[in-house]
């Protein structure tokens, strides 16, 4: 055979399809012109058909294919000959037919899936929007009771009654219910605070916000101001449980101090016992008690960080010092340098380095906390009667018998000034605000004079900012909450002589001591919680009270 045939007829070999004679010898006239004439152009590849492609190939991978599903159904039956009817019966429930292939199975289990274009002119709204209605799911169970309204009784609930606006709110659903928890922390907070604002948008009052709070870390001073929140007049106040409830006494409370750090009240007695418990304001529990025998406790004390308790007796010159982390109780028999027989009252330098002892004869000793070692001594005409350390811990404040104010350096121990008590005869207590802006000094007339911290420091004859007159009797108790926003006084000579004082205004509120008719007694010892907003009072009949104050500006 010549090699030009050859050449044709083997392409044709390759697919199976053997041509015949006739077919082979004609010639192609779409390639060239017939015999004897000129040859023809051929067509432009855009106009040529496109050869037939083999479907013998197709066939048979369809062949395959199909002989593979055979297989596999075959396998599967025969795995689902041995299962029991009940197990077929669920597995078709949960996944449909055993016919079905495995394909359709996995797109099943896969769920539709949305495909969603973005869109540069929607709006960022919108694009929230269709985000959150993707992602929206339908509850798989409803409860019919849930549906129901019920009812809430608010009259009888100890705690949910004084969230009712008028008599006739007895009962209210649980919707209104939450809405109205949901107004008394809003109203509490002052608004919504930024932690429970689910979707909050940074806008470009946020941005000069951010830069005004890094031109606030720049820069040093005094920060810290009166809230506008509290208004004069009417205090929201709640009674709650009383601390010692769980360990009644019937001596006297000496002294109340809530914990620096965690949500702990102490409470000392003239029973020789110190007690801590847990503020929660419904139960109270007791943590731990600590006995000191014949050891009548007059006052006790927090360190500054927490961690020790510093106790003194009305008869001794011990100083006690239980560390809280380690379960030990020290006593302090003796200080180098210190010639005093009894060891009563002292303070404790907020920055927790000193430790101020009132004396006799007018003498006030400085100690150093870490060692309890004798530091200076300071000396005042007549006598002491209360010292108290400025905010900063720098400076030191005496109030003597005489009515007089000394104002002490704590590095040098140099008097600064010394001024006379407006209308004092003779002083009984001393307090300074944690901001650093007051210093309240109270006498034996009952009279609290409110003084700037500057113009003590400046002025030999200060004039006090307001006097404050409801009391009628010796004020022997003085303290500032947190935010110098409360002045607390009190007079431990008469029932019931204990008032608030709203400092912006320097008005008292009307509504305190007496709320729904149960009093306070004699009050001892005051103290208000550094950050939870609770108010305690420890008075003669051995019970430590608990109040919330609903307006505190940092609830």
């Amino acid at each position: 055979m010549p090699p030009e045939r050859r050449s044709r007829t083997r392409p044709d070999r390759r697919t199976g399809v053997r041509l015949g004679r006739k077919s082979r010898m004609k010639p192609d006239r779409r390639a060239g012109a017939g015999p004897g004439g000129p040859p023809r152009k051929a067509a432009p590849s855009s106009q040529r058909k496109p050869p037939a492609r083999p479907s013998t190939a197709a066939a048979a991978i369809a062949v395959a294919a199909e002989e593979e599903r055979r297989l596999r159904q075959q396998n599967r039956l025969t795995l689902e000959e041995d299962k029991p009817a009940v197990e077929r019966c669920l597995e078709e429930l949960v996944f449909g037919d055993v016919e079905d292939d495995e394909d359709a199975l996995l797109r099943r289990l896969q769920g539709p899936r949305v495909q969603v274009q973005e869109d540069s002119g929607d709006s960022e709204v919108e694009n929230e929007a269709k985000d959150n209605f993707l992602f929206q799911k339908k509850p798989v169970w409803v409860d019919e009771e849930d549906e129901d309204d019920e009812m809430v009784d608010m009259k009888n609930n100890r705690f949910r009654k004084d969230m009712m606006k008028n008599a006739s709110e007895s009962k209210l659903s649980k919707d209104k219910l939450q809405k109205r928890l949901k107004e008394e922390f809003q109203h509490a907070m002052g608004g919504v605070p930024a932690w429970a604002e689910t979707k909050k948008r940074k806008t470009s009052s946020d941005d000069e916000s951010e830069e005004d709070e890094d031109d606030l870390l720049q820069r040093t001073g005094n920060f810290i101001s009166t809230s506008t929140s509290l208004p004069k007049g009417i205090l929201k106040i709640k009674n709650c449980q009383h601390a010692n409830a769980e360990r009644p006494t019937t001596a006297r409370i000496s002294s109340v101090q809530f914990h620096p750090r965690a949500q702990v009240v102490m409470v000392a007695a003239l029973d020789n016992a110190i007690s801590l418990f847990q503020v929660d304001g419904k139960t109270n529990p007791k943590i731990q008690s600590i006995y000191l025998e014949k050891f009548p406790i007059y006052k006790a004390c927090f360190s500054a960080n927490g961690e020790e308790v510093l106790a003194t007796s009305i008869h001794s010159k011990v100083l006690y010092v239980y560390d809280m982390l380690a379960g030990k109780l020290i006593p302090v028999h003796q200080v180098r340098g210190l010639k005093e027989k009894i060891v009563r009252s002292f303070e404790v330098s907020p920055d927790g380095s000193f430790l101020l002892i009132n004396g006799v004869a007018g003498y006030l000793h400085l100690l150093s906390m870490k060692t309890k070692e004798l530091i200076g001594s300071m000396k005042i005409n007549g006598r002491v009667a209360a010292s108290t350390f400025s905010s900063d811990s720098k400076r030191m404040y005496a109030s003597s018998g005489d009515g007089e104010v000394y104002v002490w350096d704590v590095n040098s121990r140099k008097c600064l000034n010394r001024f006379v008590d407006e209308g004092s005869l003779y002083g009984l207590s001393i307090a300074t605000s944690r901001n650093g802006q007051y210093v309240a000094c109270g006498s034996n007339c009952g009279v609290v004079n409110i003084y700037n911290q500057d113009s003590c420091l400046q002025e030999t004859n200060p004039k006090p900012i307001k006097a404050i007159m409801n009391l009628v009797t010796g004020v022997t108790s003085l303290t500032f909450n947190p935010t110098t926003e409360i002045l607390a006084v009190a007079s431990e000579e008469m029932k019931e002589a204990v008032r608030l004082v709203h400092l912006p205004s320097c008005t008292v509120f009307s509504n305190f001591p007496v709320i729904k008719k149960k009093t306070v007694s004699l009050v001892h010892t005051m103290d208000f919680s550094p950050r939870s907003g609770y108010f305690a009072l420890g008075n003669e009949k051995g019970k430590a009270l608990i109040y919330r104050l609903h307006h505190y500006s940092d609830f």
